[in-house]
Parts: C-alpha cells; structure tokens; sequence
C-alpha cells in the first residue's frame, strides 16, 4: 500500500525537518520580524512548482500582509510548463526583474528552490545581497550537493545564501519505488517547504507582537467583516506589494 509507506517516509522527514531545521527558522523568524517592525517586505520568490511557496503565504486568511510573492509569468508553469524550466536556467533574468520591484536593505529574501542549481535563483540571491537584503534559502542539501551548478560562478543557492534551511527530502524529491516502475515517484518536498513557510510566519507573527508590535493580517474575505479589513491593509500596503 503505497499510500501508507508515503505516509510513514514523510513523518520521518517532517520529524526531522521541525527538529533539524528549528533553529534555522528561529534565525529566520528573527530576521523577517525585523523586516516587518520597519514596515518593509518579506519577498519570497521560486520558479515552476517553487512558486507554490510564494503563493502559500501571500494574500491569504492569517497571513502576513507585508509579503511580495514574486509570481513572475515568464517561470510559472502556464501557458507552457517547459518554457519555465528553460527561464529558470538563464542568466541575468531575474536579476534584472528584481530591479522592478520595490526592494529596500530592511526587506528580507526567501527563495526556494529544492535543488538550488538554476541560474534564475543564484541571480536573485547575488542581486538581493547588493541590495542589502537578508537572503534565506529553502534547499534540500542532499539534492543540491548531488548536482551540479548552472550558474556562470559555480555556486549553488545555499553556498550564496545567509540562512539555509534544509528540507529534508532525498535527492530528486520522489521517495517511493517499486518492481516494474524504473523511476522513484512521489515527492515530498511541498509538504516539508509548505510547513516550513508558515512555521516561520507563525513564530514571526509572535515575535513582532512580544516586542510590542501587531503585525497587519489577512483575516478570511468570507468572513462578515473581511473585506473591510482587508481593503485597508491593501490601501496601505498598495504600493510596496505588487500583486496588490
């Protein structure tokens, strides 16, 4: 029953990931608190299925409002799948389209990338860190030490990045096998990241209000008194956000 054996292999990675990686989110959470108390941005930018990320904590029920998911069109995975998987490996792109959005030395950069190999997120870490940025990494190490770059410096994205936290799946994401399948299927990854995200929102939340600060939240639009709530929290964050 592969359901089941899925099951077991991701309760031993998340057991790892909360335990390994706790203190890597505390570093974290310190550091995008920060970026909040001065009413800047946490980005948080990925390409293909990495974009997920950026989308879990943006523009959502309990989420953080000072957060600019870069959703960049040229490396989702619509209209054409493979046109992101080509994006992401060219130089100079997202460098560049950094310089479109409103950036300050007191933001904070997430970028996950599981892998950590491709030139669009190498470009955007190094163009962060100019800028003055805090950058963090998503990354598994196991995945990422067993390829090689493709960025013109040689480096992956956890050899650029401030923090690294390390998520826990194996080198190429799918954990399940079996006689007749010659490839691994299923992967792990977007729970492991997933829980990663929010675990660092929560105790980011939780630190700006023990040091005096109420962080502006999304409360649900389906609630009686959302909209309201939420037009003026995009009133004021309009301008720093882009998606907004």
């Amino acid at each position: 029953m592969k359901q089941k054996e899925y099951y077991e292999i991701l309760k031993e990675q998340l057991e790892r990931q909360v335990t390994e990686e706790g203190d890597s989110i505390e570093k974290v959470a310190q550091i995008c608190a920060a970026s909040v108390m001065k009413k800047r941005l946490i980005h948080v930018f990925g390409c293909g299925h990495s974009q997920m990320f950026a989308m879990e904590v943006f523009y959502r029920a309990g989420g953080l409002v000072p957060v600019n998911a870069m959703l960049i069109p040229h490396l989702a995975l619509f209209p054409k799948a493979k046109l992101s998987t080509i994006q992401e490996r060219v130089e100079g792109f997202s460098a560049e389209y950094l310089g479109l959005e409103n950036t300050s030395k007191d933001d904070t950069m997430i970028i996950v990338s599981i892998s950590g190999r491709n030139a669009g997120v190498v470009d955007m870490a190094l163009e962060a860190k100019k800028i003055g940025m805090k950058v963090i990494a998503l990354t598994s190490k196991e995945f990422s030490n067993s390829v090689t770059s493709r960025h013109s410096s040689g480096k992956n994205l956890k050899d650029v990045a401030d923090v690294v936290i390390d998520i826990k799946c194996v080198s190429g994401d799918a954990c399940l096998s079996m006689s007749g399948m010659r490839d691994k299927f299923t992967g792990t990854s977007t729970i492991l990241g997933m829980t990663v995200m929010d675990s660092i929102m929560a105790r980011t939340i939780e630190l700006c209000v023990e040091q005096g600060y109420v962080p502006p939240v999304y409360v649900s639009s389906n609630l009686d008194s959302g909209d309201d709530i939420n037009a003026e929290y995009i009133k004021q964050y309009h301008d720093l956000v882009t998606c907004l």
